[in-house]
């Protein structure tokens, strides 16, 4: 079952269950698979593929996310909860990400790679290489962090 299959089950399910939350997050991700179509100037009645769409809910938990921070800095706690309940819903989908210690002996073989010596001015470079071994599987928040933790 592709995964914009699994998403329209989820939207069967979650209307016969009378869940708003699950209904409203699930229509938002559809409708944004049917933006991105458009936006790629194809058709809005073809399916992206499983890697599109993964792109486009990673796209829309890291909205999300923003939206939790800028709502906990503003004390409404209340639509907070409600952002964090659409992310857990989100990640579901989400395939599984790479741990900071597996991420640690990438950029490590990285460095090594590029003779064992990295300064600071070589972090970017650094970045794009282990980005590109590592695109969909870590974050890239994650991997800077750990860049950043390495090249001190």
């Amino acid at each position: 079952m592709t995964l914009y299959e699994q998403l329209k089950e989820e939207l069967k399910t979650a209307m016969k269950a009378h869940d708003e939350t699950a209904l409203n997050t699930v229509r938002g991700i559809l409708s944004a698979c049917t933006n991105e179509l458009v936006a790629t100037k194809r058709s809005p009645q073809e399916i992206l593929c499983d890697e599109d769409i993964i792109t486009v809910i990673k796209r829309a938990v890291k909205q999300r996310k923003d939206s939790v921070e800028q709502y906990m800095k503003g004390n409404r706690s209340d639509l907070a909860q409600v952002e964090m309940a659409e992310i857990s819903l989100l990640e579901k989908y989400l395939p599984p990400t790479m741990g900071r210690d597996d991420i640690a002996r990438v950029v490590k073989s990285k460095i090594e790679d590029l003779g064992g010596i990295v300064d600071k001015s070589k972090k970017g470079m650094l970045m794009g290489i282990v980005m590109n071994e590592l695109k969909g599987v870590a974050d890239g928040n994650d991997v800077k962090d750990v860049i950043d933790e390495l090249l001190v």
